[in-house]
């Protein structure tokens, strides 16, 4: 899921943290891509990876198919384009049931993150 966004990519990033804290969950890590290239004399445009998610939803998922964890925590890449607009592109979480085969008993927590994750990433990008 690819949304374009009014902000750029710290204030997405620092708007997507304050939203996930807020709803409860917790952030496991930011990884700036672009903070790396540099560190290793090659560029890139504005870059970043968070990781975040509740355990105890993971947890129902992984119940139901431990492979789930691979894809879990739940992430969200906040990136600059080529023509200097921002996004936000995160996993649907439909196709995480898919992948991982999840059976009926994960359906309500797959609508309830995904209409979660659609609500902040809406909120983040001023969509």
């Amino acid at each position: 899921m690819t949304l374009i966004s009014r902000r750029c990519v710290p204030d997405i990033v620092d708007a997507l943290v304050a939203a996930v804290e807020k709803a409860g969950m917790t952030v496991f890590a930011r990884i700036d891509h672009a903070a790396n290239a540099a560190a290793v004399g090659l560029t890139l445009r504005p870059t970043v990876l968070v990781l975040f998610g509740n355990p105890t939803s993971g947890t129902v998922l992984m119940h139901d198919e431990q492979t789930a964890g691979l894809d879990l925590p739940m992430r969200a890449l906040a990136w600059e384009d080529e023509n200097g607009e921002y996004w936000l592109t995160y996993n649907d979480l439909a196709w995480l049931a898919r992948r991982h085969d999840l059976g009926p008993d994960s359906a309500a927590m797959i609508h309830a993150m995904e209409t979660g994750m659609a609500s902040i990433a809406r909120t983040v990008t001023g969509n």
